[in-house]
């Protein structure tokens, strides 16, 4: 069986520009009915960098949207620690935004506009009304959905919805954006144009956003990530940390391709 070659599976150590550490985390669960305990992460340690868009792949049930939702501090760790800026995450913060697949995040009663402008509010209570609107509206243009800027949500396609939750993260200004497979209920087309969209939006943003993005998807992990946390079925550890010199490269790239096969490999291999 091909295998990724040594130097492309990294150590888990983390690094002096490390802005999350997750440092032997476990996570469990009760079982059903009250039956012993679910493993869902199991003695994980790796990094995220400041500034880098970090892919966690694996197979459906391997843990990875629970580590994910854990850095966000909305799942307590059952041992273990994760950091942030060097501190233990307890809880939510509005420094960790989540965006997931469930196109019902946006409230439905507010205007494309209005989504955006209500979390800007809630990140900055004091900004005045016009500096919110010019900001809202400055983000939603990024994402090209001006047009639609005072739409309600039921009047937006699946893709239309995802651009919106996207600006509203982006107008925060998140140190840390978790993404839980923002875009696994989109079609092939859309898909892919959301995924150029986010590389897009993060490279005008001078890269100041870390990305922590969740992903079953080989081909999606391999245009997004500049690191790939492969992860092995439940319960979740950590298989390979492979470093990727192709992000963001045409999906036809030779390199790419290469990339995309070796990590098939593994995943095929995963225990």
């Amino acid at each position: 069986m091909r295998m990724p070659n040594e130097q492309m599976i990294a150590v888990a150590a983390g690094t002096s520009d490390a802005l999350v550490e997750v440092d032997r985390v476990s996570i469990q669960f009760p079982g059903s009915r009250g039956r012993g305990t679910v493993v869902a992460v199991e003695d994980v340690c790796v990094s995220i960098r400041r500034g880098e868009k970090f892919v966690l792949l694996g197979p459906s049930g391997c843990g990875k949207s629970t580590l994910l939702t854990a850095i966000g501090g909305f799942i307590p760790v059952s041992s273990g620690e994760i950091r942030v800026d060097g501190k233990a995450v307890t809880r939510p913060s509005m420094n960790r935004v989540l965006v997931f697949q469930d196109f019902a995040q946006l409230l439905p009663w507010r205007t494309v506009v209005n989504n955006v402008e209500w979390a800007i509010a809630k990140r900055w209570p004091k900004m005045g009304a016009k500096e919110r609107a010019e900001r809202a509206c400055h983000y939603i243009e990024r994402v090209g959905l001006g047009v639609q800027a005072q739409q309600y949500p039921n009047t937006l396609s699946g893709g239309q919805k995802q651009r919106c939750a996207i600006a509203r993260a982006f107008a925060i200004q998140p140190e840390i954006l978790l993404m839980d497979e923002p875009f696994g209920a989109l079609d092939a087309i859309n898909r892919e144009k959301m995924q150029h969209e986010l590389n897009r939006l993060w490279d005008a943003e001078d890269k100041r956003v870390t990305i922590a993005f969740v992903t079953h998807d080989v081909n999606e992990a391999v245009h997004l990530g500049h690191r790939v946390m492969v992860m092995s079925r439940g319960p979740g550890r950590l298989r390979a940390l492979v470093d990727n010199p192709n992000v963001g490269s045409p999906p036809h790239d030779a390199s790419a391709l290469k990339l995309v096969d070796e990590l098939r490999e593994l995943l095929k291999d995963t225990p």
